[in-house]
């Protein structure tokens, strides 16, 4: 019957979990108005208009749910696994951690010593009701005689329990992960229990177990011959449980025939999320009881003598597997189910509520790459600069192009002045000609005297002045051992002599720095009065 019992139990379960799986579950979005209550919409509108910062909590459903489990008592007397219990509850998130349950227990809780008691004088389930000082709850004749006869403590105890418990989950807050398909959560919780407790002390006969106990005394205390004794008091009693166990009698509190007494529960589990609305629970709780009667047996084991009671309170245990099933409509899932760190990852990953100021990109020097990328934040007006914001520098002479009037200055004729302008060594050819030459021995070389005149009023440079020049700069590359001297005839007053030097330094600038001609092979010169103040003279050195 038993074997049948657990089949249904495992198809319904089955039966369960295949719907559930075919069910995928959601995510919840603070800007659904749809879960917010009437009386928190103000907070909510609060958040939405950027008034305030935490959007308000959404409904969640109710869970309720029914398990089955083994039920054993922690008690005087050796528990049998397992004994059937099932148990139904309704839980209600009032935040992302904690919960409150209302919780319903119910079995029936069996136990027996493979170890035989003499000294059960004070144990009334085992005695006489014709017994002297302790009548017993068994008909006359039908009593166990203490230290002569042995007996094998057992009992079947229904419990209920009814208990609120308050229930913290554990992981649903997670950094690095947006949901939990698993919920670990623990808790405790105050109640009351009532219980009944029988005894199995007569057989279908009405008669007493003395012979078969007797039977097996010599067995029982031997640790390895447990199993045998056990499953030879199996065999040979019956599924009665007739006698009432000792109790408190007129002195407890009831309800009906069952022993009534507040309780405590402590508890963890582990949930299985299967869908939105479903989840398997593996559950274990044990229940705190001020009473050891739950197993019918207070009295300490001694051979003979005075029995003391024991020192200890029972408790029970109670091992559960149950499904769970998410009630209501407009209301998220239980918040044990939801990450309340998922909006604010996804605010911070792809904001779409919060208020974002207008990106400013500053540019102090005006170079057009941003101070925030600018390595060179203090560049000068007007010179060009790499992606960096630093100042190009195309020859690599350290004085920067906007400087530099030697732009492209060869490696060898560096290191440059200020103004990024080389000193090229002479090649040696050149070195040896020029010994030559003065030792008398070399050809003889004879620079050009046909240079052009240059009639310039102002200091501009005009169409006809500038090929003057590029002629001269072409003799002066064709005779790289000549040099020339540029005059001027200004008058005597400053302002015409400043003239003079502006036409001559304009002049040289342009067949320098526009013509390559080197400075060290041009001079300037003025002579006052000595010609036209508005002709330029280029002479041969």
């Amino acid at each position: 019957m038993t074997n049948k019992k657990y089949k249904l139990i495992l198809g319904l379960f089955t039966l369960v979990t295949a719907s559930a799986f075919a069910q995928t579950g959601g995510t919840y979005s603070v800007f659904d108005s749809s879960v917010i209550s009437a009386k928190k919409m103000p907070q909510q509108n609060e958040f939405w208009n950027n008034n305030y910062n935490f959007p308000a909590k959404p409904r969640n459903m109710l869970e309720v749910g029914a398990s089955i489990g083994s039920i054993a008592i922690g008690g005087d007397v050796a528990a049998r696994i397992p004994s059937l219990g099932f148990e139904v509850h309704a839980r209600k998130a009032l935040g992302y951690v904690f919960a409150l349950r209302m919780q319903y227990v119910n079995g029936n809780a069996k136990g027996l010593n493979w170890k035989a008691s003499r000294n059960y004088g004070k144990n009334s389930a085992w005695l006489a009701n014709t017994n002297p000082g302790v009548p017993g709850n068994l008909p006359a004749g039908k009593g166990y005689t203490p230290i002569v006869n042995p007996v094998f403590y057992n009992y079947k105890t229904n419990i209920q329990d009814l208990s609120l418990q308050g229930i913290i989950t554990l992981n649903n807050i997670r950094f690095h992960k947006q949901k939990n398909g698993i919920a670990l959560y623990m808790g405790a919780g105050l109640g009351f229990t009532w219980y009944d407790t029988k005894v199995n002390a007569l057989d279908a006969g009405n008669n007493n177990y003395a012979s078969l106990f007797q039977s097996q005394v010599s067995a029982s205390g031997v640790y390895n011959n447990r199993k045998d004794v056990l499953k030879a008091l199996k065999d040979r009693m019956d599924k009665t449980y007739e006698t009432q166990a000792e109790n408190a009698g007129a002195g407890r509190a009831k309800i009906g025939s069952h022993t009534f007494r507040p309780s405590g529960t402590a508890l963890a589990g582990i949930s299985f999320k299967l869908s939105r609305r479903i989840n398997l629970a593996l559950e274990d709780r044990q229940t705190f009881v001020k009473d050891d009667l739950l197993d019918g047996q207070q009295w300490q084991e001694a051979a003979s003598g005075d029995a003391a009671q024991t020192r200890d309170f029972d408790s029970y245990n109670f091992l559960s597997l149950g499904v769970n099933f998410n009630l209501g409509g407009k209301s998220v899932e239980p918040l044990w189910w939801v990450n309340p760190l998922d909006y604010a990852y996804s605010e911070l990953n792809n904001p779409k509520h919060m208020k974002l100021p207008k990106p400013v990109f500053d540019d102090t020097d005006g170079d057009g790459v941003t101070d925030q990328l600018d390595r060179e934040p203090n560049t000068p007006s007007g010179c060009p600069v790499d992606s960096h914001g630093v100042t190009k520098d195309t020859d690599g002479d350290g004085v920067p192009d906007c400087k530099d009037k030697q732009l492209i200055t060869p490696t060898e004729c560096q290191p440059v002045d200020a103004d990024g302008v080389g000193k090229c060594p002479e090649p040696a050819c050149c070195t040896e000609l020029k010994t030559l030459i003065a030792q008398g021995t070399g050809p003889k070389t004879e620079c050009p005297t046909d240079y052009p005149s240059l009639s310039m009023k102002g200091i501009s440079l005009s169409r006809d002045v500038k090929a003057m020049c590029a002629t001269v700069a072409s003799k002066l590359k064709e005779n790289p051992a000549c040099s020339i001297t540029i005059y001027a005839y200004p008058g005597a007053s400053k302002a015409q002599q400043s003239l003079a030097d502006k036409k001559l330094e304009a002049v040289k600038n342009y067949l320098i720095e526009t013509l390559g001609v080197s400075n060290d092979r041009i001079n300037t010169d003025k002579n006052i009065g000595g010609g036209d103040a508005n002709t330029i003279d280029i002479k041969s050195n």
